[in-house]
């Protein structure tokens, strides 16, 4: 039996709908993460299915916790 390896590729027209469950905004796909347009979460696709998980996501540089960059993004707004 021969495994083929998955793409972590996400279909143009899933991309097109997703959004960041933390800011609202559209996503981006570079590599292996969906990044989100404002704020620059980074979530994980693993095995071709995105993890759409707040927990989940890196957090962008500086950010200490998903609370500080909740607080800090809703300051913006």
């Amino acid at each position: 039996m021969t495994s083929t390896p998955s793409s972590n590729t996400i279909d143009p027209s899933l991309l097109n709908i997703l959004r960041c469950p933390v800011t609202r905004s559209a996503l981006h796909q570079e590599g292996d993460f969906l990044i989100a347009e404002m704020g620059g979460l980074r979530y994980p696709v693993r095995d071709g299915i995105p993890v759409m998980l707040a927990e989940e996501a890196q957090l962008p540089p500086g950010v200490g916790s998903l609370d500080e960059f909740k607080q800090t993004f809703a300051a913006t707004r």
